[in-house]
């Protein structure tokens, strides 16, 4: 009996997460289901789509490089408030800051947001360096470049798409300025003898979004040359294209082996202007998939800050950076329906992955589940965050949440005050949920509203 109270004691002022305990503080929102996803790692589960795409990215990266890419797959999830937001420059009023984006552990500690949070100790690690075929030279005169690989966590919506927890890729090359330009031209022309050869149909649509004007937030950077932005620019695009290229390869390649009818598509890709904190010029991917255009990869020249809040030399190095959504990539190589699959532990999912890392194929999807939807609608009393809503109905309905929207909103003059109505759609993927269950459910929800946000039930 001491052993329960104290177990319970401890749990009201304390977070276990892997065996450690970490003392909770009034921000601590970090929850019981969003805790059992740590650990898992699926872009280290060989059995897990999310681990063949991250080593197919890999591997397309250090086939055309001077040196093989270090790689990071192992960094834990709990990060501090400095690595994840003051070391990147976040504001103190940034948005991603707030609890209603972020699982705080604690005051200090946080369930990491991005694979950016390791940044700062990978350049570090880069910058101390040595070429592998000369130690007397630093790794940075030909080049050198990192792969970070992680689960990352976020309070999001709740819908088809998206997940609490899902797995980043983001990396750079790196090269120390005044390197011989013919360095970088050689990987470029290497890269362009890789496209012409495995990619004869590849078409690429791109526009210099790179402005003159330096107030501009696409120009180039001061410190840079432009015959330095071009060639960085230049092997960033053609990195990435290749590693996209090689990647739908292998989807088109595993069809047409499954019918001699098939005939590989052409692959058509186009740049977009676009704006990253940590890069500039900034630039995001896009593939015309399933005839439309779809987002795969944002990237750029990464900013002459970022070397110098690792301690490196300022504007001794010039580098491209990226950064890349893994689970939403798998779903649409796969084509897999619903992001609740790459967790799934059902048999008919799990089976369909056994022993086929390294290869892309059409998932087969099997007979789903109905969804039952309920609504509940509440005066507000206080401030609330539909994320703060959507993570209630994630705690308590865990995987069997199909969704949650927010579907009406007006403002009662009569009584002044706001009100709102949410959807919130129900689905297990393995059997039917029962009536009661969702009933059961529903009433949980309702309860925490009105106990953490004190809501007012409407009729």
């Amino acid at each position: 009996m001491k052993s329960i109270i104290k177990n319970i004691a401890n749990s009201n002022t304390h977070t276990t997460i892997l065996n450690k305990h970490y003392p909770k503080s009034s921000i601590t929102n970090v929850t019981p289901n969003i805790i059992k996803h740590i650990g898992l790692n699926l872009h280290n589960n060989k059995n897990s789509p999310i681990y063949t795409i991250r080593q197919l990215i890999e591997d397309t990266f250090d086939a055309s490089s001077y040196r093989k890419f270090d790689k990071y797959n192992n960094f834990g999830p709990i990060v501090t408030v400095k690595k994840n937001f003051d070391d990147l420059g976040f504001p103190k009023d940034h948005v991603g800051r707030s609890k209603t984006d972020t699982y705080y552990i604690n005051d200090e500690l946080l369930l990491r947001t991005h694979t950016s949070a390791h940044e700062v100790e990978c350049f570090k690690n880069l910058s101390k360096s040595k070429d592998h075929n000369n130690k007397s030279i630093s790794s940075l005169v030909n080049g050198h470049g990192y792969l970070i690989s992680a689960d990352v966590y976020r309070r999001d919506e709740i819908d088809k798409t998206h997940y609490p927890v899902f797995h980043q890729m983001e990396g750079t090359k790196t090269w120390n300025r005044f390197t011989h330009n013919e360095v970088i031209e050689s990987e470029v022309n290497k890269m362009d003898q890789l496209m012409k050869k495995n990619f004869p149909s590849l078409t690429v649509e791109d526009v210099d979004y790179i402005k003159d004007d330096a107030t501009h937030q696409n120009s180039k950077q001061d410190y840079m040359t432009d015959l330095e932005t071009e060639l960085v620019v230049k092997h960033m695009k053609k990195s990435l294209e290749l590693v996209v290229a090689t990647l739908l390869k292998h989807r088109y390649d595993h069809d047409a082996s499954k019918d001699k009818n098939f005939k590989n598509p052409d692959i058509k890709m186009r740049w977009i202007e676009a704006y990253f904190p940590w890069t500039r010029p900034s630039f995001e991917l896009e593939i015309y998939y399933n005839n439309e255009w779809l987002e795969v990869l944002g990237c750029g020249v990464t900013k002459n800050s970022v070397f110098t809040n690792a301690d490196m030399a300022s504007e001794s190095q010039v580098g491209w950076a990226f950064g890349i959504g893994i689970d939403r990539l798998a779903m649409l190589l796969y084509n897999i329906k619903d992001i609740r699959l790459l967790w799934s532990q059902d048999n008919r999912f799990t089976s369909q992955f056994e022993g086929k890392e390294g290869t892309i194929f059409e998932f087969k999807p099997f007979s789903t589940y109905g969804i039952t939807s309920r609504d509940i609608s509440f005066f507000l009393t206080k401030e609330l965050n539909p994320n703060d809503v959507m993570e209630i109905v994630r705690d308590e309905a865990q995987s069997w949440c199909y969704s949650c929207t927010l579907v009406d909103e007006f403002f009662n003059k009569k009584m002044n005050k706001k009100s709102q109505t949410y959807r919130i759609s129900y689905q297990n993927l393995e059997r039917n949920i029962t009536t009661a269950e969702i009933n059961e459910i529903n009433d949980k929800v309702v309860d925490r509203l009105i106990k953490e946000f004190e809501i007012q039930p409407r009729n």
